[in-house]
């Protein structure tokens, strides 16, 4: 290293130099002493690799200080915190999938404040089962015999399949075997569980014959999965979950249903597609049904099972369940949801359905009502204006529909686009949008009510840095 670069080098601040610098600013207070030593070492070791590369003088120890407040400010004190989904879709998997209700909300504010009765039998003041909170809400709701959660959908087909099918054959059809998020196959999870696979049909058509004749002595189980994060059309066929059941109890072999988002509410009326309902599926003889949480039903993650009280019982005392068991947050918040559909309000309280059926009207006069807050000369600067759009479902439920929308646009270019999007997502809250052509969609029907004020000052707030 040359003598020149050695003695610039020299020239930088020590981390203790920055640290005292940064002591008394407003805009680090709440930055624990060792966080605020990691982003200082940070950026000091940027700088350094900038004036060996550029062969200059360091920058003073202001500017320095101003990097160091910037990068806390993005950081913020807590890595997991709350943003303004404006992409537009409703089960945003990236960004937390459903919101809890407010009675959700409440009961686990009340569970997490102060000890509760998870594992006790009040009663008889002897220990009791996780479960049984839950247990007679999902029967009642879906008709089935028993019940069982777990901590997500794929956990509930795994822990299934190696209870049932481990060391033998489980039949699936072709056009069946999933891929959902995250790489996470049905093959790779039955493979996991011990099962066998054996796979009948082809990608686009399966008959019952196919299942009939594939049926042996080493058969464990008839498996379907529900396509709920795709659909095969053209020239298809699929064996309904009926005859499916028929078939079972004519050969001796238990069928179940991986339902993937899972719903117990006939969206029809709304402009759905049809989409198979926990109950419709019980109802059909299916003997375990699967289906998630957090995806159409609304509530917090988990995984739930419902069926024959003889098949979910051999689930229940699987050692693996242990280790897929739920906590007590996932009881009180999937209890209060529940409770919102057996008490017929679902529609009115579950945030994902309130979303879903919202009419366009109502998200374009929110989206007119960001647009009102925004003075004129960001409005002008922007380039921003109110167009209609269409919004996902997302979460791989209902991958064909379309939900008409409202949304802003914004930017004058597509670079401008691109700098409005860094700078939204870096603020606080992080505004998270979509690019759509040349423009920043900032899409209103998964924007909030209540984020409506909060929305218009981060655009204001970008307008200026910008």
């Amino acid at each position: 290293m040359s003598a020149d670069r050695t003695a610039a080098l020299r020239n930088l601040p020590s981390v203790d130099q920055l640290l005292r610098r940064l002591a008394d600013q407003d805009e680090v207070r709440g930055i624990t002493r060792a966080r605020l030593t990691a982003l200082v070492r940070e950026v000091l070791g940027q700088e350094r690799a900038r004036v060996l590369e550029e062969r200059t003088a360091p920058s003073e120890i202001e500017t320095l200080s101003a990097r160091v407040v910037e990068r806390a400010r993005r950081v913020g004190t807590f890595s997991l915190r709350p943003v303004i989904n404006a992409q537009g879709v409703v089960l945003h998997t990236n960004l937390g999938r459903a919101l809890m209700s407010p009675l959700a909300l409440e009961r686990l504010a009340a569970v997490a404040t102060a000890y509760s009765n998870l594992e006790l039998d009040l009663a008889r003041k002897e220990r009791g089962s996780r479960y049984s909170h839950v247990e007679a809400l999902l029967q009642r709701l879906t008709g089935a015999e028993d019940a069982l959660v777990v901590n997500n959908n794929a956990a509930a087909v795994l822990l299934a399949l190696e209870t049932l099918a481990h060391g033998r054959e489980v039949i699936v059809s072709r056009g069946e075997l999933i891929e959902i998020g995250g790489e996470f196959r049905i093959p790779d999870i039955m493979l996991r569980s011990g099962a066998v696979l054996r796979e009948v049909g082809a990608t686009n058509r399966t008959h019952v014959r196919d299942y009939a004749d594939a049926i042996t002595s080493d058969t464990a189980l008839l498996l379907k999965v529900h396509t709920s994060n795709y659909r095969v059309v053209g020239f298809t066929a699929e064996v309904s979950s009926r005859e499916l059941v028929e078939l079972g109890r004519e050969r001796g072999v238990p069928v179940m249903e991986d339902l993937g988002s899972g719903s117990l509410i006939d969206l029809r009326p709304w402009g759905f597609p049809h989409e198979p309902t926990a109950q419709e599926t019980v109802a059909a003889g299916v003997d375990l049904v699967s289906f998630s949480g957090d995806k159409l039903l609304g509530g917090p993650q988990a995984g739930i099972v419902v069926g024959r009280r003889a098949i979910v019982s051999q689930l229940k005392k699987n050692p693996w369940n242990r280790a897929l068991r739920i906590d007590k947050f996932t009881i009180a918040a999937l209890e209060a949801t529940l409770y919102a559909y057996e008490a017929g309000t679902a529609l009115q309280t579950v945030p994902t359905l309130v979303m879903l059926t919202e009419p366009l009207a109502a998200v374009r006069s929110r989206a007119r009502r960001v647009l009102r807050r925004l003075p004129p000369e960001v409005r002008t600067r922007l380039g921003v204006s109110l167009v209609d759009d269409q919004a996902k479902v997302g979460g791989g439920a209902l991958p064909t529909v379309e939900l008409p929308t409202a949304a802003l646009a914004v930017g004058t270019s597509a670079a401008a686009a691109m700098r409005l999007d860094e700078v939204l997502r870096a603020g606080d809250p992080p505004v998270v949008g979509r690019i759509v052509h040349d423009r920043l969609f900032l899409d209103c029907r998964t924007v909030l009510p209540a984020q409506v004020t909060v929305l218009a000052a981060a655009l204001t707030a970008a307008a200026a840095r910008l």
